[in-house]
C-alpha cells in the first residue's frame, strides 16, 4: 500500500524549496535563513522530520532532500507550462510559478509533464528533477513508442506525449485536441499526415508529425 504524504503548509513548502536549491543544487551544507526556531512553519517542518535546527542553522534531512526536491519539480514544471502553453514570458513566471505549483497536485503533475513531453530543465535553464513518469516514459518510448511520421497508414495507437518546441504549433495541436491519452489512427501520409481522433479527422505537416509520440497498440 502506498504510504500516504503528510500535507504541509504553503510557507513551509517555501523554506523547503529554499534548503533544497541552496543544499542539495548548491551543495551547501547547512543554511541560515535568519529563522526563529518557533516559526509556526519551521516548528512544523522541525515536528514533521523535514529538517534539523542548531545553533540557528538548518539542514535538511533525508525525508526534506526528497520533498524538496518535489516541490521544486512542480515549480519548474509550472513555470514550464506557464511558457511553452500559455506563453507567458520569462521575466514574469517565476513569481507565477511560485503559486501555481501549490495548485499542480501529484496526480495532475505526471499529466503536465506527459504534456510537455517531459522536459528536462526550466524556462531558466534550471534542471527539473524527473519523476515516475519520465523513466516509465524511457522504458516504453526505447519498446513501443513512435513518432507519428513513422506510422503507416492504418496504424492505431494511444498518444503518449508531444514533443514541439515551437509554441504555435503546439496551441495548434492542443486546440485540435491532440492530447496524451487519446486514441489515434493514421489515414494517410501523403501530400500530408492525416489522423483520425474519435470522429474528426485533421491534416498536419512533417514538422508537426515528427512531435507526436505514439504509443502503438498491436493488433
Amino acid at each position: 500500500m502506498e504510504e500516504k504524504e503528510m500535507k504541509i503548509s504553503e510557507r513551509a513548502q517555501e523554506i523547503l524549496e529554499t534548503l533544497w536549491i541552496n543544499i542539495v543544487q548548491e551543495k551547501k551544507e547547512t543554511l541560515s535563513l535568519g529563522l526563529a526556531e518557533r516559526e509556526e512553519a519551521v516548528s512544523e517542518l522541525l515536528k514533521g522530520g523535514y529538517i534539523e535546527l542548531s545553533e540557528g542553522e538548518i539542514s535538511l534531512k533525508e525525508k526534506g532532500r526528497e520533498e524538496g526536491e518535489k516541490i521544486i519539480r512542480r515549480h519548474r514544471l509550472a513555470e514550464r507550462l506557464l511558457v511553452d502553453v500559455l506563453d507567458l514570458k520569462k521575466v514574469a513566471v517565476h513569481e507565477i510559478g511560485c503559486k501555481f505549483e501549490h495548485l499542480i497536485l501529484k496526480e495532475v503533475e505526471e499529466n503536465v509533464c506527459t504534456l510537455l513531453g517531459h522536459p528536462k530543465s526550466c524556462p531558466h535553464g534550471k534542471s527539473i528533477p524527473p519523476g515516475r513518469c519520465c523513466e516509465k516514459s524511457a522504458r516504453e518510448v526505447a519498446r513501443v513508442v513512435t513518432p507519428l511520421k513513422d506510422m503507416e497508414v492504418k496504424d492505431r495507437g494511444t498518444i503518449a506525449y508531444l514533443a514541439i518546441n515551437d509554441k504555435e504549433r503546439l496551441h495548434k495541436l492542443i486546440a485540435m485536441g491532440v492530447l496524451p491519452g487519446l486514441q489515434i489512427r493514421m489515414i494517410q501520409k501523403f501530400p500530408s499526415y492525416v489522423f483520425q481522433i474519435g470522429q474528426s479527422q485533421f491534416a498536419i505537416d512533417k514538422e508537426m508529425a515528427e512531435g507526436i509520440y505514439v504509443r502503438l497498440t498491436k493488433d
